[in-house]
């Protein structure tokens, strides 16, 4: 949070906005910044209630910071008229309401797990594990980002609509992509429950039925993004060039969607394993040593 309010106007020029879209940027970047720390707790905690066995408890709160999200989001951005201003605002009381969610459930007597300082301890190579798991995890997403950043700054070349339109595309793909994340986050607690109690014919039956959902689901979400590929980037933008952009982004970008849902279940069946090194050369090998220099 600190680091984005030192550095804001030179991240916003790192990931490609113009002269015309900085100050947006830099002001939308500003406010959401303040959301870090409750989006960090947000995320952590669904996790670890999700892996504690209490699925709709996690689901719970994502839903609370997304409806939050949607319902002020029209309030702040036309009702108040703070434009971008409105939009960070409603993401960080998102972030702010989902994090209470789960730590109001924590502290509850619902929960077997604790976040009282009185009951930490470190041992038995705990912090060793949860590094081996999550730095492959962690390097996925960053580097997610470093390439997000680098196609930007190839595509500003083309002109504004150029990276409007990819942008665009993006979230479209993003319709596809985070399903398959759910699923493959969901499957993960059972996957690992398998692995630790020794019972490969149970981890394999999980695997094997996830593999089959998932490529299922990606290929009917894949059509549907294809041949929605319209509505779908009107639903975000009206002008005709970005348009343009946006469905042809929207329609390449889709055709991986298959590929996808095999990729994020083994990504987690890997991970479930404790695998860290596999883990970690899959995760550097998809984003950082294939997708950035081709």
């Amino acid at each position: 949070m600190i680091f984005i309010w030192i550095f804001v106007k030179p991240l916003c020029r790192l990931v490609g906005a113009s002269d015309d879209t900085v100050e947006y940027a830099a002001q939308y970047l500003n406010i959401v910044a303040v959301g870090i720390p409750f989006l960090i707790i947000s995320n952590s905690f669904s996790n670890i209630i999700r892996s504690e066995g209490r699925a709709k408890t996690a689901m719970s709160g994502m839903i609370i910071g997304n409806l939050m999200n949607i319902i002020l989001d029209p309030i702040m951005i036309l009702g108040f008229d703070w434009n971008v201003a409105g939009a960070a605002v409603a993401t960080v009381i998102g972030n702010v309401f989902s994090a209470g969610f789960y730590i109001s459930h924590l502290i509850s007597k619902r929960s077997i797990l604790s976040i009282r300082l009185r009951d930490y301890r470190a041992s038995d190579h705990i912090a060793t594990g949860v590094m081996a798991i999550g730095i492959p995890a962690s390097l996925n997403s960053v580097l997610m980002s470093v390439s997000n950043i680098l196609i930007n700054k190839v595509m500003v070349e083309y002109g504004d609509m150029a990276v409007a339109g990819l942008g665009v595309a993006m979230k479209v793909n993003m319709i596809v992509v985070m399903l398959l994340i759910g699923l493959g986050t969901g499957i993960q607690p059972l996957l690992g429950f398998c692995f630790g109690a020794g019972n490969k014919k149970r981890y394999m039956a999980v695997l094997r039925f996830s593999l089959f959902l998932a490529f299922g689901l990606s290929l009917v979400m894949t059509v549907i993004c294809y041949c929605g590929a319209g509505p779908l980037v009107t639903a975000f933008l009206d002008n005709a060039d970005a348009f343009e952009y946006g469905m042809k982004f929207a329609r390449i970008y889709i055709l991986s969607g298959p590929i996808m849902g095999i990729l994020f279940v083994m990504i987690n069946a890997i991970q479930s394993t404790g695998a860290a090194v596999p883990s970690l050369i899959l995760s550097v090998s998809r984003q950082g040593l294939l997708y950035m220099p081709i």
